[in-house]
């Protein structure tokens, strides 16, 4: 088989690289369809190739929503690949398109309509396993192309592949509206869920396998995202397409809204079938006073594997890496060890957004010093669990929520692993302190939250990882989806209080109620649709933060312009005295323009294809 001149959309689905990764499923080194579907094992193997297409989420080289944003930022040379962070610095263009998925998922949705128009054949398969398999595949299907639709907007469906003896002209494909691709990805995940099971009977081999609360979950994503600004009445992406139809949808519709309040309700019921819960960590018992369990239970909601809030965990996408560049060099007896690195800096931002400790905005708190953040402050013994004895740091590191300290290292700050606890001193000359060009922290900050407790740094180079499949989806994930759609179709309501206030419990916190009428400069605020959308969108930033949520929640909520506009700080990491180092330091002036929100299509892609359109802005 070799590649037509075709567009790039259908190239890839049926070039030389599809068939190369055929071989790697098809027996006795035959690459021919119908030997891959002649018995169960073979089949399986197509199964499974049809899984390899999952995103490497937990690789920050890989994931642009990891590093391409404003939540982490880096010193050159980069300890990940330049991609993202040429996205972060706003470098793409037309014939450069960085981290260009294209191909790749369009050779994905090829792979998927082939298992799926042959898997009846195949002899020896259960009928009770042939449908399992069928609603995996569907499911997988509409989640390649929902890959797309964040990426790119509104995209080619592809729902059969074409033939390969057809037209150039058959291969000229169109872009579909955007309400037309989000009702086929959610018809498409909602016909799967049907056939899939409620949960993983065989924890020990099927693990990261599609569920009902998986496909039913990601459901209620596409549709939220579909019912936000950028996808939802957006003057600002008017384009059309070679038919004269419009591909963006340029006049709101309140009624997305109700679509997808029902599909989040719906997700729920499928993830209490599946027995997901809110995690809570109790290995220690009580041995760990109540902030500490609440800190623990906290980071392990993301780094203890397949515990039950984790509703989809992608076992292709391990944490080893993000792990090596989340931990700093925490043991003063490993100092040269050179397997961590602390690379991955967490950026000023992202530290001002966490809330006070009583639950609210560090900005609207009437208790908390906000213009005195900067000033230097020195931990007494009533700190001693979020703060080293003794030590002087910045106010902006006191009187903080508990999700600040699960979340975050930071110069004397301390960090609790199962051998000991530690504490970071990062100014110059310091254990944490930059030691060479390479692998450095930019900002002295540290992303604990990635980092499970279990690891260990050992003698010489040797490196411990309790490494644990990223999670696609968890349930805090979902709750929140669930309160801002309710918010946005009925505006505030008791269950759309009762499913936040369920994240902030686990989080320590008062109730949204209680906490913005006794402690926030506007006490009513979460009694106005406006006022509790705020609400609901700092308490998903916080929550998910490091998870590669926000730089697609910034895009849909329209925000992007106004945060990545910003600039990226830093404390000063070079000084040596406090005085110095608690200086905000400029890192990177970013700047993002309306065309960023969406990847422009290569330009190689619009020529053989005349009947694409490019990207807005483009």
């Amino acid at each position: 088989m070799k590649k037509l001149l075709i567009p790039a959309i259908c190239a890839l689905l049926i070039s030389a690289a599809g068939c190369n990764k055929f071989l790697d499923v098809v027996p006795d080194n035959v690459p021919t369809i119908d030997n891959a579907f002649t018995m169960r094992q073979e089949a399986m193997k197509y199964l499974f190739t049809c899984y390899s297409y999952m995103p490497y989420n937990s690789d920050p080289g890989s994931n642009p929503a990891l590093c391409a944003g404003d939540e982490y930022w880096f010193a050159r040379p980069y300890p990940v690949s330049e991609e993202p962070v040429q996205i972060a610095m706003g470098f793409m263009s037309p014939g450069t398109v960085y981290m260009n998925e294209w191909g790749r998922y369009y050779r994905a949705l090829r792979d998927c309509n082939i298992f799926l128009d042959n898997i009846g054949k195949v002899v020896d398969l259960p009928d009770y396993e042939r449908i399992r398999w069928v609603g995996e595949v569907k499911f997988l299907k509409a989640f390649y192309h929902y890959q797309l639709f964040l990426r790119y907007g509104p995209v080619p469906v592809v729902d059969k592949n074409l033939p390969i003896s057809g037209s150039h002209e058959e291969y000229k494909v169109y872009r579909a509206p955007v309400d037309t691709l989000v009702k086929y990805i959610a018809d498409l995940m909602l016909d799967a869920s049907k056939t899939l099971p409620p949960e993983i009977a065989d924890r020990s081999t099927e693990m990261g396998r599609i569920t009902q609360a998986i496909a039913l979950s990601m459901r209620a994503k596409v549709l939220v995202t579909a019912a936000s600004p950028l996808f939802n009445g957006n003057t600002d992406h008017i384009g059309v397409g070679k038919t004269e139809r419009p591909i963006f949808a340029t006049t709101y519709d309140a009624a997305k809204w109700d679509t997808a309040v029902s599909a989040c309700k719906l997700a729920l019921e499928a993830c209490e079938r599946g027995r997901h819960k809110m995690y809570k960590f109790n290995e220690l018992g009580t041995q760990l006073s109540e902030a500490m369990n609440i800190q623990m239970s906290l980071r392990n909601s993301l780094c203890e594997d397949w515990n039950p809030e984790i509703i989809w965990g992608n076992s292709q996408a391990r944490s080893y890496t993000m792990q090596r560049l989340s931990l700093p060099r925490l043991d003063p007896d490993h100092l040269n060890n050179e397997s961590v690195s602390g690379a991955l800096g967490p950026t000023m931002k992202m530290a001002e957004l966490f809330y006070s400790v009583h639950g609210v905005p560090i900005q609207e708190d009437h208790s908390y010093d906000y213009p005195g953040r900067f000033k230097l402050r020195t931990a007494t013994a009533a700190e001693k669990e979020f703060i080293y004895e003794g030590y002087t740091t910045a106010s902006l590191h006191f009187n903080r929520e508990p999700r600040f300290y699960a979340s975050l290292g930071f110069d004397g700050g301390m960090w609790m692993m199962k051998n000991k606890t530690f504490h970071i001193e990062n100014k110059a000359g310091q254990w944490q302190s930059r030691k060479n060009i390479y692998d450095n922290n930019v900002t002295g900050y540290y992303a604990k939250k990635l980092v499970s407790w279990k690891n260990e740094i050992q003698a010489e180079h040797r490196l411990y990882v309790e490494s644990y499949s990223w999670p696609e989806m968890r349930l805090a994930d979902l709750y929140l989806l669930y309160a801002e759609a309710l918010n946005e179709s009925k505006g505030p309501t008791a269950e759309a209080y009762d499913y936040i206030n369920r994240v902030r419990e686990r989080a320590g916190l008062p109730t949204v109620q209680d906490a913005w009428t006794n402690w926030s400069r506007t006490p009513n605020k979460f009694s106005t649709r406006e006022g509790l959308r705020q609400i609901i969108q700092q308490e998903r930033l916080i929550e998910l933060a490091f998870e590669g949520s926000r730089f697609w929640d910034l895009r849909r909520w329209k925000r992007s312009v106004e945060e990545l506009n910003k600039p990226i700080n830093g404390w000063d990491i070079v000084q040596e005295k406090p005085e110095f180092y608690y200086r905000p330091r400029l890192v990177f002036r970013q700047s993002f323009q309306m065309r960023d929100y969406l990847w422009p299509i290569h330009e190689y892609d619009l020529l053989v294809n005349e009947n694409l359109v490019q990207n807005p802005g483009w």
